[in-house]
């Protein structure tokens, strides 16, 4: 008589999910599978990292604290880097690059003036792509 050995079952690993993040200004999104109790802000390093294996332009560079991920199902605010991914039940997200703040004169008025093209509004530019989304399928 031969006797098999049971592998030990683990503990359940959590849920792991499939996300689409889509990089503001990048031509499509980046997929990849994360555990839904995973941090937002690993999720962050994780599409930074894909995108940048991938040779995706534009370059965004590898500092999770210069972005912001959004998921545009849940309201414009940007995701807390402490909450857990699969914690708003949404699969697909936005990652935008956090705007540098200018800095200020003793007067109140910018020491530089932004001349670069692109560095508009981008809760705007969330809300009218949301908008003609939700306009066109009418």
């Amino acid at each position: 008589m031969v006797l098999y050995k049971q592998k030990k079952t683990q503990g359940p690993k959590g849920v792991r999910i499939l996300v689409s993040i889509t990089v503001l200004g990048s031509a499509g999104p980046i997929r990849f599978v994360v555990n839904e109790e995973e941090l937002v802000s690993s999720v962050i390093d994780t599409a930074l990292k894909a995108y940048a294996r991938e040779g995706r332009r534009p370059v965004l560079g590898s500092g999770i604290d210069d972005f912001f991920l959004y998921c545009p199902s849940a309201g414009s605010d940007a995701l807390n880097p402490w909450e857990t991914i699969g914690s708003l039940g949404a699969r697909n997200f936005m990652l935008c690059k956090k705007l540098r703040s200018e800095k200020m004169e003793d007067d109140g008025k910018p020491a530089e003036a932004t001349t670069r093209k692109g560095n508009g509004n981008w809760k705007a530019w969330i809300n009218k792509s949301l908008n003609l989304k939700i306009s066109s399928q009418y």
